[in-house]
């Protein structure tokens, strides 16, 4: 195996138009829509952070779902067709396997105790379950499982503020 110059490919970083890249053929890894939605929200919230990692051919290593959004509305128009793209050169497609492959496994999952406590602390801070329900990509439903709230509190919470409808059309089940 040849020795990597770990500096390479952010020595690379270049803003390349979007029709250059294309996908590769061996990427076993899906992405919902919701999580598509998600992955827009984040860049809008948060900027690029991450560039599309590629073969000096422009084929797609890693960022296919990044390459995929900024196709998209509103990010094609605020990207001008472009895409922060990083250089990567292996000795053989095992190796560019191998650099999507790992790429995908190294983001890991989360795991259910720390997302229940960084949803109570959002919570808890005053963020409503609207704002953490966009940010984070999870339907109020969701967030009432990682909740230690009651099933009545949570729709008290939920509720709250709104208006234009009858008390007589809220039933509780007893």
């Amino acid at each position: 195996m040849t020795e990597v110059d770990v500096f390479a490919p952010l020595s690379s970083l270049q803003w390349v138009d979007r029709s250059l890249l294309h996908a590769n053929d061996y990427n076993p890894n899906k992405v919902s829509e919701d999580n598509l939605q998600l992955l827009i929200q984040s860049i809008l919230t948060n900027g690029w952070t991450l560039p599309i990692v590629c073969r000096p051919d422009y084929t797609i290593i890693d960022g296919f779902h990044r390459w995929t959004v900024s196709g998209r509305e509103p990010l094609r128009s605020k990207l001008g067709g472009k895409v922060p793209v990083v250089l990567v050169v292996h000795d053989s497609e095992a190796d560019d396997i191998f650099g999507t492959i790992t790429h995908n496994r190294a983001r890991g999952t989360h795991l259910l105790e720390p997302m229940k406590a960084i949803v109570k602390r959002l919570l808890d801070e005053g963020k409503s379950v609207k704002e953490i329900s966009r940010q984070l990509g999870m339907k109020p439903e969701e967030i009432f499982r990682l909740s230690d709230f009651s099933r009545d509190d949570f729709l008290a919470m939920m509720t709250e503020g709104v208006t234009g409808y009858s008390r007589a059309a809220i039933y509780k089940k007893t």
